[in-house]
């Protein structure tokens, strides 16, 4: 006679998963042999609003690297591709994974536009641009304005009337979409004209390169998530990749196979099979996370009631203020600003350093210095400019 036993679910303490998650990051120690694409791909993709910020957040985690390491390697080695990633938010990512990345958000619903009448795409025109992008783009490297030109050739001048609002104007019709250009494929960042933006195709430097098939690009995304970020949820997952959580529940459900279901201080997660360890040790160590670094940190790691422990819940959640752990948690914020080769550094606890943590504040600043090229002075008190936008 047999019964049916339930199940084990592993159970991981929130420190454990902190451990996990710093030693994920390469922020447990850097990576001795590590390329910039690596990182990238650690990272489940690098936040690259802000080129400085993502030049710091792969340069921390690589031994002895600077900037200009990530430079060769998105301009040179072309390793790593600047394009738009999860949330249709600028990112680097390898370019080994680039079709994989690119069947995976192509096959992400779309969300219905946030502009009125008179002023939005209908789906046809949409398409449209994206042709028209891609066909500028085959062997060319464009300004904004340049490509604004091909593309109103290519399609007629409702592209460019000057409906959208803007920073200091109105932008033309077509840049709705210039995202969508950029999730499928069509469209990345080429190097700088000067202070102007380029854009191109990553066909350019990629040869052959074609969207990977759905199921198999999820995949890949949902794994490298959890790994970076695990464990977590299908909730979670909606809200870092910018998807309908109906449909990342019905992604996770179509992957059982491949998950594992834990639990997490009483409360359900999952990771990829066969990926329920965490590090022997507790976490520990002092990081200093650039803009949007510590942003990704927080939409992947939620909740943040956990990850934002006492004064950091209402000192820095509510902000995109540059964030430093302590342990694994958020535990203070802190700002940099250049004048000449000096970086004015200010950071701000939110707990009292030991001596040890201070003399690890003291290592990150350094490195600081180091990647960005700069001669480091640091300043312990408050910082008084708000977080990025």
């Amino acid at each position: 006679m047999t019964t049916d036993r339930p199940v084990r679910v592993p159970r991981l303490s929130w420190a454990e998963v902190c451990a996990r998650r710093l030693a994920r990051h390469a922020l447990a120690a850097p990576g001795k042999e590590a390329e910039p694409a690596d990182i990238a791909a650690a990272m489940a993709g690098t936040h690259a609003q802000v080129m400085p910020a993502a030049e710091l957040s792969i340069g921390l985690r690589i031994a002895g690297a600077t900037r200009r390491d990530v430079r060769e390697a998105l301009w040179s080695e072309h390793s790593l591709v600047k394009t738009f990633g999860p949330r249709g938010t600028v990112h680097l990512l390898p370019a080994r994974d680039l079709p994989l990345w690119v069947g995976a958000l192509s096959a992400i619903p779309l969300s219905p536009s946030p502009f009125p009448d008179g002023v939005r795409l209908t789906p046809e025109q949409a398409e449209q641009v994206v042709r028209a992008i891609a066909d500028a783009l085959e062997d060319a490297e464009l300004t904004v304005d340049e490509l604004g030109d091909a593309v109103v050739h290519r399609t007629g001048p409702w592209a460019g009337d000057l409906v959208m609002p803007a920073f200091q104007g109105m932008w033309p019709r077509w840049r709705q979409v210039i995202h969508l250009a950029g999730i499928r494929g069509v469209l990345c960042f080429g190097p700088g004209r000067g202070r102007k933006v380029t854009y191109t195709s990553p066909r350019r430097h990629l040869p052959g390169f074609r969207p990977a098939e759905p199921r198999a690009a999820l995949a890949h995304v949902v794994h490298g998530y959890l790994h970076a970020y695990g464990p977590s949820t299908p909730k979670r997952f909606a809200h870092w990749l910018a998807a309908p959580a109906r449909w990342a529940g019905d992604l996770f459900d179509s992957l059982s196979g491949e998950l594992r279901e834990v639990e997490v201080e009483g409360a359900r997660a999952w990771v990829t099979a066969g990926d329920t360890e965490a590090p022997s040790d507790p976490p520990r160590g002092v990081r200093l996370l650039p803009y949007f670094d510590g942003y990704a940190y927080r939409v992947g790691n939620q909740p943040p009631e956990l990850l934002y422990p006492g004064r950091a819940a209402q000192r820095v959640l509510p902000g995109n203020f540059q964030a430093m752990l302590v342990d694994g948690v958020v535990a203070g914020l802190w700002h940099q600003r250049r004048s000449g080769r000096t970086l004015h550094i200010t950071v701000e606890p939110l707990v009292s350093l030991t001596s040890a943590q201070r003399d690890e504040l003291d290592d990150q600043v350094r490195r600081v210095g180091e990647i960005l090229e700069g001669t480091p002075r640091l300043t312990i008190g408050q910082v008084t400019v708000g977080g990025h936008a």
